[in-house]
């Protein structure tokens, strides 16, 4: 159900429910219009809940906004309710306080997003699975632990795979048959993590080409970016905007004579890993990264401090290949 409260100036004008269909935003947008000449709507969640209205009323010409979710000190103060979010979020929009364009879901990057989430939950199901098997070989027979003692991932996936328990004939035929299912089950996800790195590696490689000859920047990895600009990556302000979404940009912690910067727990968790896999890369390999590194250790600044520094670089270093046209 999409809810909706209409201001102007500082007053209220209406309150109405609509369905969550194209027939319901078709009714939420005559209803508007019912008031006069619409210019702007705050819209909460167009990635999400929401992104089905905001395509509707993007369709329409009228100009969408994205609306963080309500102010905690407010939430408490005054309670959480739909109608309480929705009087928030057109009161954001108006003040313009709320001004960031919405994630479009309707490109290429979206379709890299659909894939890398059945690509995550498929490694994640597959390391499980692997580990399940190991557990069960520490404490199964003799036989099982001096056979496969020692195995790489794939060695073992494969070999367990092929297991042909007989009952009756060994000690521990059920832990035998439980070892078989994993390795089937770690090999099916195995064969579909490839089927998916066929059709988004292609995808990633044709959007963001000069992103992917970055050092440490992998498929994955570029994924991870470009998800998270989007598939309107020109609503990415500037590269500090940029900077304070990955959660790299540098928050003070400073006080009295100490003056340092802390890490960000805060922006989008997805890219701030994805810029970390690039500094770790690059800190086991990169001729400069490593240098950079021993010259800031000498200078007595702490790992984690040396991470967050290079994390900064790396996301003012992919900017410019993000807003870049594809191809």
């Amino acid at each position: 159900m999409s809810r909706l409260r209409l201001t102007r100036s500082a007053g209220l004008l209406g309150v109405q429910e609509f369905p969550a269909t194209p027939a319901g935003y078709a009714q939420l947008l005559s209803w508007l219009h019912g008031f006069g000449t619409v210019c702007l709507v705050g819209v909460e969640g167009t990635g999400s809940y929401g992104a089905g209205l905001a395509r509707h009323i993007t369709a329409a010409g009228v100009r969408v906004v994205e609306v963080d979710r309500a102010d905690r000190q407010d939430r408490r103060r005054q309670g959480k309710s739909d109608p309480l979010d929705a009087v928030s979020a057109a009161r954001a929009a108006q003040s313009g306080r709320a001004a960031g364009a919405p994630k479009g879901r309707d490109g290429a990057v979206e379709a890299i997003r659909a894939l890398m989430v059945v690509k995550r939950s498929a490694r994640a199901g597959r390391t499980q699975a692997i580990n399940q098997a190991r557990a069960l070989i520490l404490t199964g027979p003799d036989d099982l632990r001096i056979r496969f003692c020692g195995h790489t991932p794939a060695e073992l996936v494969a070999e367990l795979a092929t297991l042909r328990p007989r009952p009756g004939a060994p000690v521990g035929y059920p832990t035998r048959i439980a070892l078989r299912e994993l390795g089937r089950r770690a090999q099916f996800l195995g064969c579909q993590l490839e089927r998916l790195n066929e059709l988004m590696v292609p995808l990633v490689t044709a959007r963001a080409p000069r992103l992917l000859a970055l050092y440490g920047v992998g498929a994955d990895t570029a994924a991870m970016l470009l998800i998270a600009a989007g598939d309107h990556p020109e609503r990415l302000r500037s590269e500090a905007a940029w900077a304070h979404l990955c959660a790299t940009a540098p928050i003070p912690a400073s006080s009295g004579k100490v003056t340092r910067h802390r890490l960000n727990p805060g922006g989008d968790r997805q890219a701030n890993h994805a810029l970390w896999r690039i500094v770790i890369t690059r800190m086991s390999a990169h001729p400069a990264t490593r240098a950079y590194v021993a010259r800031r250790t000498k200078e007595g600044l702490p790992r984690k401090e040396i991470i967050r520094c290079l994390k900064r670089y790396a996301a003012r270093e992919v900017y410019p290949h993000l807003r870049a046209p594809a191809g």
